[in-house]
């Protein structure tokens, strides 16, 4: 058994990671909820540049720009995952989501390419032989607009000149607290039904910025295009990606936080038991040395009767 000098010094190792632990999770319940309502304030424009491109699809044929026309060719995976651990199944439940879509898909190796946002995506589809054209680092709490801009960039040169048809975002979607789940969103070639799905899933299903019942999104009559509508669709389905890939982001930022808090939750309850389990043993010990030296000591009186 342990002597009493080892198991103090491994009471106190457990009290201070506890400690640590509990300070983590702590801050990653600020940066969730900061990731929350940032994702919020973005609702209005997605959903105001969603109403514009309803109102193109039922004025003219939008069909026939390029990025929105069905065709066959390479894809090209968006991998949202984290460069820091200490967030559960988080960065592993992407990566499986990712094969799992690929399989799906049924695309050979050759004709998948990959942007990877964050480490733990670009070392583990890299080191298995994936097209990682672009890495970026996933470090920063907050998401910027220059980072989604050479993101968007990139899809939007391969789309024209690289043989790339089909592009999918796969990230964690923040559900509740407790709840992420891995999410595959097909974000090219755009469609409105496709880009209303992720509108509405800006709001998380449950909690404090759950939906009203009964709030959705007005459908807009057609309207007039000026100067026409070509030039419109120029500037605005480059923003409609801009909003996916930006919503991925956030969305994996606020997962990612949730699931280090209850992870950090987890690890401070479990310090705490330890903590508490070997004081008990210490206790115990310290015990049965106290009773062992009065033993010693009685039966030392009595030889010298």
């Amino acid at each position: 058994m342990a002597s009493l000098k080892e198991i103090k010094l491994k009471i106190q190792s457990y009290k201070k990671t506890g400690t640590v632990t509990h300070a983590m999770e702590a801050v990653s319940a600020v940066k969730m909820r900061k990731g929350q309502e940032r994702a919020l304030s973005s609702r209005a424009y997605a959903a105001a540049a969603l109403s514009v491109l309803e109102r193109l699809a039922g004025t003219v044929d939008v069909s026939r720009h390029p990025l929105m026309q069905t065709r066959t060719g390479k894809a090209c995976y968006i991998v949202v995952t984290s460069d820091k651990g200490l967030a559960g199944s988080l960065n592993s439940g992407v990566i499986r989501q990712v094969e799992q879509a690929i399989s799906r898909t049924v695309r050979k190796q050759k004709d998948v390419v990959m942007i990877a946002l964050g480490r733990r995506g670009g070392d583990y589809f890299g080191s298995r032989g994936y097209d990682v054209r672009a890495k970026h680092e996933n470090v920063s709490d907050s998401v910027s607009e220059e980072q989604v801009r050479a993101i968007t960039d990139e899809v939007l040169k391969w789309h024209q000149t690289g043989g790339i048809t089909d592009v999918f975002v796969v990230y964690q979607n923040f559900i509740s607290t407790f709840e992420q789940q891995p999410t595959v969103r097909k974000i090219v070639p755009i469609l409105p039904e496709k880009m209303k799905e992720i509108v509405a899933g800006i709001r998380p299903a449950r909690g404090r910025y759950a939906p009203v019942q009964g709030e959705s999104l007005d459908k807009p009559a057609a309207y007039t295009i000026e100067p026409d509508a070509d030039t419109v669709l120029a500037e605005l389905l480059p923003r409609l990606l801009n909003i996916a890939v930006f919503h991925a982001l956030l969305e994996s930022k606020a997962s990612e936080h949730s699931a280090r808090m209850v992870a950090m939750k987890s690890a401070t309850d479990k310090a705490k038991e330890m903590a508490g389990n070997l004081t008990r043993t210490f206790n115990k010990v310290r015990q049965a040395a106290i009773t062992r030296e009065v033993s010693e000591i009685t039966s030392g009186i009595e030889a010298m009767r």
